[in-house]
């Protein structure tokens, strides 16, 4: 019989990501306090590395992106 994999609310995601980025415990340390194989944590800790330039790089409001596609098909 199968071993159902686990899934993982974004929050839990972020929360054991940020964790490993703080750098106060070892990534064997919240492997062990969470269950998780340490090589899950560092793809998480990339996925949240990566993420950050786009939280932080996009100054623009989806509004003010919609309004621009709209006058450039108005301009066209």
């Amino acid at each position: 019989m199968k071993a159902k994999r686990k899934r993982h609310a974004a929050e839990f995601k972020g929360k054991v990501a940020l964790e490993g980025l703080k750098g106060q415990k070892t990534i064997s340390e919240i492997s062990a306090e969470y269950g998780i194989h340490s090589t899950q944590i560092s793809q998480w800790k990339t996925q949240l590395k990566d993420g950050i330039t786009d939280i932080f790089g996009s100054r623009r409001s989806k509004g003010q992106q919609e309004q621009e596609a709209m006058e450039a098909t108005l301009y066209e």
